[in-house]
């Protein structure tokens, strides 16, 4: 920490000279955070209205005199529900995240902590909501499948998992690297000189 502004030939503080040099660096990333987070948006988006309705409706219905789940002795059941809602919760977690990328001035310090950050959030909360989702899916289709295709619901549900499966595979690299990025604790530069 300095108690005095340090200018170079030109008069300029280093905050000055690191805006100017990375104008157009922070212009990418602000159009490819912009880009990423507009197509994890509507996908989370997506995930969210299938996971309200799903968490809206019973399976089976309801009792007419008691109002309680017909199914609800059943363990299908409740991974169902608890699946449905734990979708809900983490995409519209995952939606405000990309909502707040979205919104944000995208400023070269915004990129040192406050956007990584907000990214991994949202692709965090993503991949669980798909996740979630998946796995509602295949509780829900339990009652429907379980008599008629006994021996056929594990090779349907592998194939249902695969295209997410398939997207979180590409974009584990790039989780990766976020998490890297983010965490990393870069070491200050040295200014003492080597003879």
């Amino acid at each position: 920490m300095h108690f005095f502004v340090r200018y170079n030939k030109k008069n300029k503080t280093r905050r000055e000279i690191f805006t100017e040099t990375h104008k157009e660096l922070v212009e990418q990333g602000g159009i490819w955070l912009n880009d990423t987070s507009n197509s994890c948006f509507v996908m989370a988006a997506l995930i969210a209205i299938v996971a309200f309705a799903t968490s809206a409706t019973v399976p089976g219905g309801v009792e007419e005199g008691s109002g309680t789940p017909t199914l609800e002795k059943q363990p299908a059941f409740n991974v169902f529900s608890i699946s449905s809602l734990i979708a809900l919760c983490f995409s519209v977690t995952a939606v405000v995240m990309f909502l707040a990328i979205l919104t944000s001035r995208h400023q070269e310090k915004d990129f040192g902590r406050d956007l990584p950050t907000k990214l991994l959030c949202g692709l965090s909360s993503l991949f669980i909501s798909m996740a979630a989702i998946l796995v509602s899916f295949c509780a829900g289709h339990v009652f429907v499948l379980k008599d008629e295709l006994k021996y056929a619901t594990l090779p349907i549900y592998v194939v249902t998992c695969l295209p997410v499966t398939l997207f979180s595979m590409m974009q584990f690299p790039l989780y990766i690297d976020l998490i890297w990025a983010t965490f990393k604790n870069v070491p200050e530069r040295s200014y003492a000189t080597v003879a």
